[in-house]
């Protein structure tokens, strides 16, 4: 399999989420997501891609994208997060390990500043195109967005 790093603009998403602190967990991350999906087919929403954060040091968050009209309900929060230039992997981790893919793209990133190209590299983001845990092809096509500053 073959695996591109690129730099490119991801448009905007409007996310239903869990936010929570603590360690990492793969049971957390799952139970999360598996409750924003349980909100979202409560409330007759179609929902996009599945977007998974970490915007601050032991912090995490869990969301489905999700149409105009959901409103934020309970520990479910509405987000929309803005258009961005991000950079970007798509790969299989059942071919190629996630940690691979983290670490060559940290070091294509600080190539890219070291060149001028970029300005500065903000948090990552997980997509899935479905539920990961049940559906093969979503899990077969992960991308990992790291936002970016030109």
């Amino acid at each position: 399999m073959t695996v591109e790093f690129a730099l490119a603009r991801a448009p905007r998403y409007r996310v239903a989420f869990l936010r929570w602190s603590g360690p990492w967990s793969d049971r957390k991350v799952r139970s999360q997501f598996e409750a924003v999906a349980r909100w979202a087919r409560a409330n007759g929403l179609r929902t996009g891609k599945w977007v998974f954060r970490e915007p601050g040091e032991r912090q995490w968050e869990t969301g489905i994208e999700v149409p105009r009209g959901g409103r934020s309900e309970g520990r479910i929060r509405i987000r929309t997060l803005r258009a961005a230039t991000v950079a970007r992997a798509v790969f299989d981790p059942e071919v190629v390990s996630p940690e691979v893919i983290y670490h060559g793209l940290n070091d294509w990133l600080r190539w890219r500043r070291r060149e001028k190209k970029i300005r500065a590299v903000g948090s990552f983001r997980e997509l899935y195109s479905g539920n990961p845990w049940t559906d093969r092809k979503a899990w077969s096509r992960t991308e990992i967005q790291y936002l970016v500053r030109r």
